[in-house]
């Protein structure tokens, strides 16, 4: 009997037939991709594991950083041409500065106030968009993947899926699934850089990526979209089967953290700040949180370790990316060779 999994509010429903076993010696996979910031170089060098052992990813999912590299990935970019991108960029270009950050002193709290973020956000858009290009690849139809045993329907069959949080509609946005039904939009007509764009939306570091519906929509209907991590940042089911027949292949999820143990203290709590910290995580991880706690989930997610490397910390060295990426390809190869003994 297929069971039912537990969804955020506004999220599609699914009927999944439960975590599949891992896999052995490569194969087809779908690939479920963690947001982090600029962390996810951590993804690539996982990913880059992956592929020497022979694993084919057929989708992906991500949010955020899971989103940009999850895009390269679903156009067909290998994990050493991501590498290679990934050495020649300049991680300060995605804190583009809006007029109002440059103002000495003042600039970043008028910006976070007037422009509801510190930056505009619209280098990662083009960052994404010329590398997609590349590929040969702009828009959602780019992306499409006919599937005729795959358990989605067809207007749902896309090599791609971006997560992003609707907070105008309190609801978690699943992309391009949700274009047509939600905004009444084509999503064979939508930039695939445009939703990556949205989802990696830090609130408040980056400003919102507004959505209005086709048609005569007014500004009341407007959705203002941010960073899929405010709501899910490691969709790990959402390939899952919803018929209840046997997975055809797994699903390999990459978390940009170590796996803590269950109820372990993660945040030291000693004042406002540090509570207001704590409670924002918290309410942006609980759901996921439920899923790691399990045994079947954790058995197909490779944990890479990024102690002490912040989400938005874009000044990076090229010692510590390189440690990053060191990090994601040890975590693969662990988890891969747990999984053959098991």
């Amino acid at each position: 009997m297929a069971a039912v999994s537990e969804q955020p509010p506004g999220a599609p429903r699914e009927v999944s037939s439960g975590p599949e076993p891992g896999p052995t010696h490569g194969g087809p996979t779908d690939l479920v991709l963690e947001g982090g910031g600029v962390k996810g170089i951590g993804l690539v060098g996982a990913i880059s594991a992956l592929e020497e052992a022979g694993y084919v990813f057929r989708r992906v999912a991500g949010t955020s950083a899971g989103s940009i590299v999850g895009a390269l990935v679903a156009a067909g970019m290998s994990a050493a041409e991501m590498r290679e991108v990934m050495e020649r960029l300049d991680y300060r270009r995605f804190r583009d500065p809006t007029r109002l950050t440059r103002i000495p002193l003042v600039g970043l709290a008028l910006s976070v106030m007037l422009r509801q973020g510190a930056y505009r956000g619209d280098y990662v858009e083009s960052f994404v968009a010329e590398q997609l290009a590349s590929k040969g690849v702009t828009t959602f139809a780019d992306l499409r993947e006919p599937d005729p045993g795959s358990s989605l329907p067809p207007d749902e069959r896309f090599k791609l899926i971006v997560h992003v949080s609707d907070v105008s509609r309190t609801q978690l946005l699943r992309l391009p699934w949700d274009y047509q039904p939600d905004f009444g939009i084509d999503p064979d007509t939508v930039s695939v850089a445009a939703a990556v764009r949205a989802s990696a939306s830090i609130p408040l570091f980056f400003t919102p990526k507004k959505l209005k519906p086709s048609g005569d929509g007014s500004a009341k209907d407007e959705s203002w979209l941010v960073d899929g991590g405010m709501l899910s940042n490691f969709p790990i089911d959402v390939f899952d089967r919803r018929d209840g027949k046997p997975d055809r292949w797994p699903t390999i999820g990459i978390k940009l953290s170590a796996r803590r143990p269950p109820a372990s203290v993660q945040h030291d709590v000693s004042g406002t700040i540090s509570l207001v910290r704590a409670m924002v995580h918290t309410m942006t991880s609980w759901y996921d949180q439920r899923h790691i706690d399990n045994d079947a989930t954790v058995a197909r997610t490779i944990f890479v370790d990024t102690t002490g490397i912040r989400s938005t910390d874009f000044a990076i060295d090229r010692r510590t990316q390189q440690r990053l990426f060191d990090n994601g390809r040890a975590a693969a190869t662990k988890w891969m060779e747990q999984t053959a003994a098991s």
